[in-house]
């Protein structure tokens, strides 16, 4: 238990303001006794130990107690708004009313619990927005979601722990000792039950066990071992004892929307249930299972091919018990003679060429860790996994084969042993085993055992070879997803009649709306003001941007071998025309000529550009730096970015050669957009939000955040991770947006740095972090203090959704109270996810005014009911026009709402701010906050330095307490100027 002085530290952010009407219908009173409204507690401890409350909220929960704002570290106290057209005849709503509840309860609506250490961590303490109705607006219509309903079972369910002896790492060895002993016990001492089992610590049954506690001795066999004599032998003790039953009553009432808290046990179960037949058929890889029998594999190059399969998890949703099926698809190493998957590795002849230093490199780095089983031993298959590869030939290897030193040769060693002669004995040998005692192994003796996943980076060939193999139009999609539900033959499958499970093979029929799409304003100089984008598009003709930028001061660097400096001129000087048609003033000729320089001296080149241009310009700023790139480019745009935008503070656009050659007017303009919004410019606005009719954005001065962290790569064990926070810096019009990036601990979820403190000798204890620079910025550029935040949170995944509320959530609310007294903005916190597996059908792929050109739902079409949950408050919205393969609509999930938003408020909103992407005249998949987000922290990746990048373990080293993540180093600071821009566009 922790001390009374943590304790009380920790409840002094116990206090959860109630949701706030909109202020613009009802001015919010605030009592004398107002305060300043710090948040959701801070991140829990490790020993937090939540209770279980399902009792009634306590009465004394209207107990109030005064506490006044701090005041800024640093003078940096917001100023009260000024007069604009959009504020209205209304108070601003902060210094919400903070209620400290007794127990440590949380009031969030009508929810509450008991805490133990004073602070929630557990759904069963910190209530999730609820559902605040369903949406209205838009046309009406059907779809079909690929989910599957399902009959929750009417028996009771047992969990039994397993604890096997010796322990066994490998999940398939668990399994392969548990179906022994079902297969020796059923009849009797399991009571003929068919228990599953999730390879781990748990088995599950319907019904109880005859036994509380039982021991039995499992024998395996290994059946792999080829030899004539007798097979190897493994003997295991495995301990089965009850722990729980589950309760189904829960779950049911839980589906039904009577509570609030689902039973996370329940429907693991029955998860597992269901995925314990497929277990056995196919290779599971994570939530999928995917066989080379499902469909004829594909070769994906270097060794590769495409294995595919399918999706499937249980859900908990409206209509009840949902079973989502999607089609996956994953790249395997093929089962080919290693040889052979050297040569595929190279692209060249191994067998009559020698290897270079390189080659061995790429080889050892392919098939380190890769299985192995021998094929000179007739029908011995032994298996290995290869740990290295030697640096000599195999004619050249040779070992001790006695304790004199005996030394024989490789090649003698396997024409005694085994009557095999190597005939290839310029290639190096198999390493396998440890380092101490290697062994080694011939390649053309080895060949790779199937079934093995590829869980490296793939390169952009194999990339787009598994794209080819998973891009499938929704009516080939959906007939698939039907074919696999089919084929599984749940009704027959004996582990879901033993759980009786019975699931529909028809997928979900879903009521949708298809919002209409928002106007858009243009200058007023253009020959088309405004514009009503058609199925998702519309184009720039006869428009100019609303907020056009000057290009005064520009320079150009050529760092493509076949663009002579005439084509390069030439497509400068129509890149020019196109801005200026587009509403940008754009000086048609570069400070200096174009430079022409080799990609291996960047940094160099940039910096003589640079220079050249301050001395030609006489002090005066560069303000537009233009790269041209060969295709295939390597490290190069990275370089230029790190060195443009931490180094020299430059605005820089790359354009590629094939670009340059082929000038096409729709490259032209789009690039014209990007440059546009780097300089600091606008391309269009929501009329509506010049109109000031947008609910809840347009009444008070309302800022809004987009953030994401982008983890490292597979393999990259030590690189960080690296969080991106934009936020918008206009208002009412919510279109431009500033952007701040920071490295922190590997695979960290939580955005560490959003508010943070340190101590100065000078100022003492400094307040800072991303939140509270953006909220500044936000105040500097229009005049006014946000009186309102809405915050989209990409990537995050629904186990993690309580942790980043409570962690985010505070950090916002500390970054508020640190500018100013009272400060405390109402907060609507909303999670942005792709990453699932609901794909929404046209209910008649015939029906052509229901579909758009690629045989997808229109964009616009949001989904709120039967296949979303049952009592929180998400969506599924498709707001864009699909282009190839099935469009995957995201699923926005209000976690926090203390701004009330209606459902058809939030879903609008959402789908409006999809048409102001800055670089296209599209509209898009994901919000673009949480889009631009994204782009910034994909960016950061290239500020670190380039040996840090090729292998990860250097990016650690130096500490600093300033982003609170001992051993992982600071990226290096972004200038000013690039700060105020969507650099990242």
């Amino acid at each position: 238990m922790p001390t009374r002085q943590m304790k009380e530290s920790l409840e002094k952010h116990l206090v959860i303001k109630p949701h706030l009407q909109n202020s613009m219908n009802q001015p919010q009173k605030l009592p004398k006794t107002a305060q300043n409204g710090k948040g959701p507690p801070a991140q829990e401890p490790p020993n937090a130990r939540v209770h279980d409350q399902t009792s009634p909220p306590s009465k004394n929960r209207g107990r109030r107690r005064r506490r006044g704002g701090r005041k800024s570290d640093q003078g940096e106290v917001f100023m009260p708004p000024s007069s604009r057209p959009c504020t209205g005849e209304h108070k601003p709503v902060a210094g919400a009313v903070e209620a400290d509840l007794p127990n440590g309860s949380v009031e969030n609506g009508a929810k509450s619990c008991d805490v133990e250490m004073g602070f929630p961590s557990s759904s069963k303490c910190l209530g999730f927005a609820p559902r605040p109705g369903f949406g209205h607006l838009g046309t009406k219509c059907v779809v079909k979601a690929n989910h599957f309903f399902t009959e929750l079972p009417n028996k009771d369910l047992s969990q039994y722990d397993v604890t096997i002896t010796p322990e066994v790492a490998s999940k398939t060895v668990n399994r392969a000792i548990m179906a022994e002993l079902v297969k020796l016990y059923k009849e009797s001492d399991l009571g003929k039950r068919l228990p599953a089992y999730d390879g781990r610590k748990s088995l599950y049954t319907a019904g109880e066990l005859p036994f509380a506690r039982k021991e039995f001795n499992i024998k395996l066999v290994d059946e792999d071992d080829g030899t004539n004599g007798p097979k190897r032998e493994r003997h295991y003790k495995v301990v089965i004892k009850f722990v729980a039953r589950a309760n189904m009553h829960h779950l049911g009432q839980f589906l039904a929307g009577k509570r609030v808290d689902g039973p996370q046990e329940a429907l693991q179960i029955l998860d597992i249930v269901l995925r314990e037949l497929s277990t056995k058929r196919y290779c599971p890889v994570g939530r999928s299972f995917v066989s080379p029998d499902i469909r004829k594999p594909q070769r994906l190059g270097e060794g590769l091919e495409s294995w595919c399969g399918f999706y499937q998890s249980i859900r908990p949703t409206q209509m009840g018990l949902s079973l989502n099926i999607d089609m996956a698809c994953a790249a395997f190493i093929e089962a080919l003679p290693v040889i052979e998957f050297v040569a595929q590795l190279l692209g060249k002849d191994v067998i009559s060429r020698p290897l270079s230093d390189s080659d061995r490199v790429k080889i050892k780095k392919a098939l380190r860790g890769v299985k192995v089983e021998v094929t000179h031993r007739g029908n011995v298959r032994r298996k290995y996994r290869v740990s290295g590869l030697t640096s000599q030939p195999t004619r050249e290897l040779a070992f001790p084969v006695d304790d004199n030193s005996t030394m024989k040769s490789v090649v003698e060693y396997f024409k005694e042993m085994y009557g095999f002669t190597i005939q290839h004995t310029h290639l190096p040998c198999l390493q396998v085993g440890n380092q101490k005692k290697a062994n080694y192994l011939p390649m053309e003796a080895c060949k790779i055992v199937e079934g093995q996943r590829y869980t490296k980076r793939l390169n952009e060939k194999q990339i787009t070879a598994l794209l080819k193999v998973t891009c499938q139009r929704p009516r080939d999609r959906e007939h698939d997803i039907l074919q696999t539900v089919q084929q599984n033959a749940y009704d027959q499958d004996p582990y879901a009649k033993e759980f009786g499970i019975k699931i529909s093979e028809k997928l979900a029929s879903v009521e949708a709306r298809v919002l209409p799409a928002p106007w858009l304003k243009y200058h007023e100089t253009g020959k088309e003001k405004d514009c009503l984008p058609q199925i998702g598009q519309w184009n720039m003709m006869n428009k100019k941007m609303i907020n056009g930028m000057t290009v005064s001061r520009w320079a150009c660097i050529n760092f493509s071998r076949s663009v002579q400096e005439s084509i390069a001129r030439g497509f400068c000087n129509e890149l020019a025309q196109m801005c200026q048609v587009s509403g940008m003033e754009f000086n048609p000729e570069p400070v200096i000529p174009i430079y022409a320089a080799k990609p291996e001296q960047v940094e160099k080149a940039l910096k003589h550009v640079y220079h050249a241009s301050m001395n030609k310009l006489k002090g005066k700023e560069l303000e537009l730096l233009l790269a041209i790139l060969p295709d295939n480019n390597g490290s190069l745009y990275g370089d230029i970015k790190r060195i443009c935008e931490t180094d020299l503070g430059l605005i820089s656009q790359c354009c590629l050669t094939k670009h340059v050659f082929k000038i096409s007017k729709q490259y032209l303009a789009n690039v014209s957009l990007k440059i546009n919004v780097k300089m600091g410019g606008r391309n269009t606005v929501l009329l509506d939000a010049i109109s000031c009719r947008i609910p809840l954005v347009s009444d008070i001065p309302t800022i809004i955040f987009g953030a994401d962290v982008t983890h490292p790569e597979n393999g990259e064990d030590s690189s960080p991770s690296i969080a991106a926070v934009v936020a918008s810096q206009d208002w009412p019009e919510v279109t431009k947006y500033a952007g701040l990036v920071c490295a922190q601990a590997h695979r960290q979820e939580l955005i560490q740095d959003l508010y943070k403190t340190w101590h100065d000798p000078v100022r003492g204890t400094v307040s800072g972090g991303m939140i509270r620079d953006l909220l500044v910025s936000f105040r500097k550029a229009t005049g006014q203090k946000p009186l309102r935040i809405i915050f989209y949170r990409d990537g995050v995944s629904e186990g993690q959704f309580y942790q980043v509320l409570l962690y985010e959530l505070d950090a916002i609310r500390k970054a508020c109270a640190s500018l100013e007294p009272n400060y405390q903005p109402p907060v609507t916190f909303i999670v942005v996810q792709k990453r699932h597996h609901t794909r929404l059908f046209a209910n008649n792929h015939r029906d052509r005014s229901s579909t758009d050109k690629s045989g997808n739902i229109l964009p616009g079409t949001v989904v709120d009911s039967k296949i979303c949950h049952p009592t929180e408050f998400d969506f599924y919205l498709c707001s864009h026009a699909g282009i190839q393969g099935t469009s995957r609509p995201a699923h926005y999930h209000v976690l926090w709402d203390e701004n009330n938003f209606t459902a058809d408020g939030i879903q609008s909103l959402t789908n409006n701010l999809c048409y102001t992407y800055a670089r296209c005249t599209r509209s898009v998949s994901v919000v673009p906050p949480a889009y631009y987000a994204h782009l910034a922290a994909f960016r950061a990746r290239f500020y670190m330095e380039p040996d840090m990048q090729e292998n990860g373990s250097q990016v650690g080293g130096k500490s600093t307490r300033a982003n609170g993540e001992s051993g992982v180093r600071p990226l290096p600071a972004l200038k000013e100027n690039v700060k105020r821009v969507m650099f990242y566009c």
